[in-house]
């Protein structure tokens, strides 16, 4: 391919939908700068004007990356209109949704190949509304509003997380074939949950059928 001068467009913006498009393909550990050049027909330094190694790629892949996963969950839980369980139900299901989409994604984000990328320029308990802190402030307002039993918040925000990234790893592995029932395994865990974080004190609102036979609200 001839190399020339690729004017048209964001150049840096180019070559990261150029990464995430082959990572949706492949695993991001055979993603290399000379694909970009090669698929824009750029030279190298007009690359590392942008990136000067994979690992700064990455860098700026994760970042982008949580973003485009933040979006996806966070204003699920953040949503004051809905009731609270069903914001916890719809947000834990997105979140299982956005692992089987972008399989090769998440694992850049979630995955240990990378972590020390990850840990290095940013923490997923953020106040700016990360997944993470979306769900733990939402936690913290069931909590407060006496539908959630009081507890430490940050502790049971992991608990809740490591289930859900239990359960996509399986789903992405293809665990004893987990991804044909996993709906039926994610309502299971989620009424396991629920039973096991609801205060009882208050009367609860949800749209989700199979809650009716969780809540006990006091007589």
């Amino acid at each position: 391919m001839i190399k020339n001068d690729y004017h048209h467009g964001n150049l840096k913006e180019e070559f990261l939908k150029i990464a995430f498009d082959f990572i949706s393909l492949n695993d991001v550990e055979n993603l290399t700068l000379k694909i970009l050049s090669d698929a824009t027909g750029t030279s190298r330094s007009s690359i590392y004007r942008h990136f000067d190694s994979k690992d700064a790629l990455i860098e700026t892949m994760i970042i982008k990356g949580f973003e485009e996963f933040d979006a996806f969950v966070s204003p699920l839980l953040r949503d004051t209109n809905k009731p609270l369980i069903d914001r916890f139900y719809v947000a834990g299901n997105s979140y299982l949704e956005f692992a089987k989409q972008n399989t090769n994604l998440y694992k850049l984000l979630f995955g240990k190949k990378h972590a020390e990328i990850r840990e290095k320029i940013m923490s997923i308990t953020d106040e700016d509304c990360s997944g993470f802190s979306a769900l733990k402030l939402a936690i913290e307002e069931g909590q407060q509003s006496g539908v959630l039993k009081k507890e430490d918040s940050f502790e049971r925000t992991i608990l809740i997380w490591s289930s859900l990234h239990g359960l996509a790893s399986l789903i992405i592995d293809g665990f004893m074939d987990v991804d044909k029932i996993y709906t039926e395994l994610y309502n299971k865990m989620f009424q396991d949950i629920l039973a096991a974080s609801l205060s009882n004190k208050v009367k609860i609102l949800s749209s989700i059928p199979f809650v009716e036979n969780i809540l006990k609200p006091n007589s």
